[in-house]
């Protein structure tokens, strides 16, 4: 007859098998992320060219007095943070309008959302490339303008119109994920409630006010995160599209790091600029959790 182990060694033996199950995901997240993190706070205070044979000489503040006395680089944290703001807001408007509409199960919305998922299922550079065909001064758009007796449209060529054509096309190519965040968060709003309000005479946008909107609160705080991120890192679309200009009017901090600093060896601007990066991000995310924490917080003291 099999041996029953005392409750006291079941939860000993269930916890020894729950960490060293833990242990390995924590030693490779430490690898991929924490370790390439300390470098880059390591190097942004040095100078040093990326060469083995070059020991990194320590100056101190000094990438930093370089980043924020540039007027370039001002220019290109305004323009980082001009994309991630009002990209995260067109891209979740765009998804949550998108997902009431297709929130239905049916064949039409089936299709419709295969197709709105499909541009990010694209390279990020041939999204940079496919536009480039569509909207530069020889593209589509323009070629069909000129045939119908009309000035064509400075999409790339014009500093401001480049960046709000850039803003519009990193926006088509992340909302597909945003998209299927929110169909998820609808999956999850309480029919009770639904139909509850219905019953007492609300309206769509009052139901919408008082039920949906409250119930989806998990999922915009993941949304927005996710997609200011993936915006304040944005560099593929930048070089396929763009290339930064035109006069510097789309390079966005990403791209300075990947595409000016390191190429120019200089290892310890770049990881100044990375860590700003990284602040940046964090500072994005801690805030809309703070938002979202008060607003509950606001309720509960209403209700």
């Amino acid at each position: 007859m099999a041996r029953t182990l005392p409750s006291k060694q079941r939860r000993r033996r269930s916890a020894g098998v729950s960490i060293s199950m833990v242990v390995p995901a924590v030693l490779i997240y430490a690898a991929l992320l924490v370790v390439p993190v300390i470098y880059a706070f390591y190097y942004s205070f040095t100078e040093y060219n990326g060469f083995p044979t070059r020991v990194p000489e320590f100056i101190g503040l000094e990438n930093y007095r370089t980043v924020f006395g540039s007027d370039d680089m001002t220019g290109t944290m305004v323009i980082t943070a001009v994309v991630a703001v009002v990209g995260a807001v067109a891209v979740n408007v765009a998804a949550l309008g998108l997902a009431l509409l297709l929130k239905r199960t049916d064949r039409f919305n089936t299709f419709g959302r295969v197709v709105m998922f499909y541009p990010h299922v694209l390279s990020a550079l041939v999204v940079g490339f496919l536009w480039q065909a569509i909207l530069g001064p020889q593209g589509v758009v323009n070629t069909m303008l000129e045939k119908v007796g009309t000035d064509s449209l400075p999409f790339l060529s014009d500093p401001d119109w480049a960046l709000w054509s850039m803003i519009l096309v990193i926006v088509w190519s992340l909302f597909g994920v945003q998209l299927i965040l929110y169909l998820a968060g609808l999956q999850a709003v309480s029919e009770d409630l639904l139909e509850a309000a219905k019953l007492d005479g609300a309206g769509r946008w009052q139901t919408f006010r008082a039920v949906t909107w409250p119930s989806l609160a998990s999922t915009v705080t993941v949304a927005v995160i996710t997609s200011g991120i993936s915006l304040l890192k944005t560099y593929d679309v930048v070089v396929s599209l763009t290339g930064g200009g035109p006069a510097g009017s789309t390079k966005t901090l990403a791209y300075t790091i990947l595409a000016v600093s390191f190429p120019q060896r200089d290892i310890g601007l770049a990881s100044a600029q990375a860590v700003l990066l990284i602040l940046a991000a964090a500072v994005l995310s801690l805030t809309v959790l703070f938002l979202r924490r008060r607003a509950e917080n606001d309720a509960e003291s209403i209700g």
